[in-house]
């Protein structure tokens, strides 16, 4: 066995392609997106190594062409989800006892795959599967999955390196930082590619072997991401790829002895269903369970009298309409002061009304569909509401369209209330609510801010007063694990920005720093004596 201290490479942040008109890199993507298109998939599970087909299909259609059919997934069952767990305790310890440096390997490999030969076919399933733009599925399944990738390598390695500081004379002091014992589950969303691929990654990376389950919306690119585990040298049955629903697989995985932790990304209900039945189980693991989630939130940009308004404007329509707003950071909730509202409307009015809607595969669509019917029928209900009270006013937006694909224009309803229920409720879609407050306010709508919502992820302050700025940053220092001052809340960059919040947002473990890996190890202190005592007895004894 090779013997070093081995320096892996320094991560850098993967360059973003533009896709402008004329780039090599649209003409790439375009043809993947048209191969894709021209053919129907059918997706197996990866369990112990091997493509599992039930026969049990399922369709995937691109959400903004309901009736393009792109291929078809493989349901399974209980007992796909016992296969999986098996395959992956039985996968354990042969990884575990894999050098690191081999294990980072793995991923770097994958860091590669990912950016080179992998990433116009997976920008073009987030695209097709998931009905992101061209720019937004570059930013997150090519650059953000690498970036996750090699920066968690880099991550990795820091941890391992950090030992006890002092030893006493004749003794050395080691601290080594073991797998959890048991199996990891990852449950992953929809709405980010590099997501669904990290959370099993950075939990395998450190030793462990992983049951993943997807969002049913997001298989067709997940499967894309297990290929390229698979190319990269990731063993059998180190991460097992099910699609089951989701109570057949929380029956069998929280009532498992081995059940060693979840790393989840969804809505604050399912974690919290899942941390209550965690909970209502503790009794038959053999280890507490390490529970890390980010649910969600209900993000905000509160605008000073001192802003600057183009700066706000574009802070506003991106964060809350990139991706059709189905980012658990998306500006949700805003607050203008009453001296900067009329300008603001008339500038926001004038970008939305420019924004063209439309399927991902015309790059000059900058808003595309939402990701299924129910979300559409939910997102389009408040809407309906908000048209009908007395207490809220639909003033930009409010139309909608399912007959081709999940449509729902941006839309800006203003609030007469400030406990209006799209200040406070998560809706996950292209909705902004705006509050307007008298602009000698600003102190009780600090603590608006502050205590209307349940969440506390993302939020921004946009002011020109460094008064304002450092008064916000203290008062609304719980109310976003992620703050930014002159900038959309969005956006946050592996190796940069670590991302997380806590309250009802999750446990803040911030995904993209040492902290989250630091949640699948145990560590293990060794002492070693080089000249141990003899007798009992102290000096003090006489």
């Amino acid at each position: 066995m090779l013997k070093g201290f081995f320096n892996v490479p320094t991560p850098v942040n993967e360059p973003v392609n533009s896709y402008a008109p004329g780039t090599k890199e649209k003409t790439l993507l375009e043809a993947a997106i048209k191969e894709a298109r021209g053919q129907e998939k059918d997706i197996p599970m990866y369990i112990g190594g091997e493509e599992v087909r039930t026969g049990n299909k399922a369709k995937l259609t691109p959400p903004h062409d309901h009736q393009h059919v792109l291929g078809y997934y493989h349901e399974g069952t209980k007992n796909h989800v016992e296969d999986a767990i098996d395959a992956a305790l039985a996968a354990k310890e042969k990884w575990e006892n894999l050098p690191w440096e081999q294990r980072a390997a793995i991923f770097l490999k994958a860091a590669e795959l990912v950016s080179t030969k992998y990433r116009y076919k997976i920008n073009a399933a987030t695209m097709l599967g998931q009905s992101k733009n061209a720019y937004q599925a570059e930013i997150d399944s090519a650059c953000e999955l690498a970036d996750f990738l090699r920066f968690n390598v880099a991550y990795m390695t820091e941890i391992y390196s950090q030992q006890p500081p002092a030893n006493a004379k004749g003794v050395w002091n080691r601290v080594e930082q073991r797998p959890l014992e048991g199996f990891v589950f990852a449950l992953t969303p929809f709405n980010f590619t590099a997501i669904a691929g990290n959370l099993p990654s950075c939990v395998a990376m450190m030793g462990n072997v992983v049951v993943w389950k997807p969002s049913n919306t997001q298989i067709y690119s997940a499967n894309v991401i297990m290929e390229v585990f698979i190319e990269a040298g990731l063993p059998k049955g180190v991460i097992n790829l099910v699609y089951v629903s989701g109570p057949d697989a929380g029956d069998v995985i929280f009532k498992h002895p081995d059940f060693a932790g979840i790393h989840f990304t969804g809505s604050t209900g399912v974690f919290q269903n899942i941390w209550k039945t965690i909970g209502e189980n503790i009794h038959r693991y053999k280890t507490y369970p390490r529970i890390v989630g980010e649910t969600g939130g209900k993000d905000f940009i509160l605008a000073h009298p001192s802003a600057d308004i183009a700066v706000l404007n574009t802070a506003l329509v991106r964060g809350a309409f990139e991706f059709q707003g189905q980012k658990c950071s998306a500006a949700s909730r805003a607050y203008i002061p009453q001296s900067l509202w009329s300008d603001l409307r008339t500038r926001m009015e004038k970008d939305i009304q420019s924004f063209k809607i439309g399927g991902t595969e015309d790059f000059s669509n900058f808003i595309n569909a939402v990701i299924d019917e129910k979300a559409f029928d939910k997102i389009t209900s408040y809407i309906d509401r908000a048209k009908s009270s007395a207490d809220a006013e639909v003033v930009i937006g409010g139309q909608y369209d399912k007959s081709k694909g999940y449509f729902i224009h941006p839309t800006v309803i203003l609030a007469k209330k400030a406990d209006y229920e799209t200040m406070s409720e998560e809706l996950f879609g292209p909705v902004l609510t705006i509050y307007v407050y008298e602009d000698d306010k600003w102190e009780e709508t600090l603590e608006l801010v502050d205590k209307t919502s349940i969440y506390a992820l993302t939020g921004s302050i946009i002011s020109q007063c460094r008064y304002a700025i450092d008064e916000a940053t203290y008062a609304l220092r719980n109310a976003a694990g992620n703050f930014y001052i002159n900038d959309k809340c969005t956006g946050a960059v592996v190796g940069q920005q670590p991302f997380g919040g806590a309250r009802g947002s999750g446990t803040n473990d911030k995904a993209g720093s040492m902290i989250n890996l630091l949640r699948w190890v145990s560590p293990r202190t060794i002492k070693e004596t080089f000249h141990p005592e003899t007798d009992y007895r102290y000096p003090f004894l006489g």
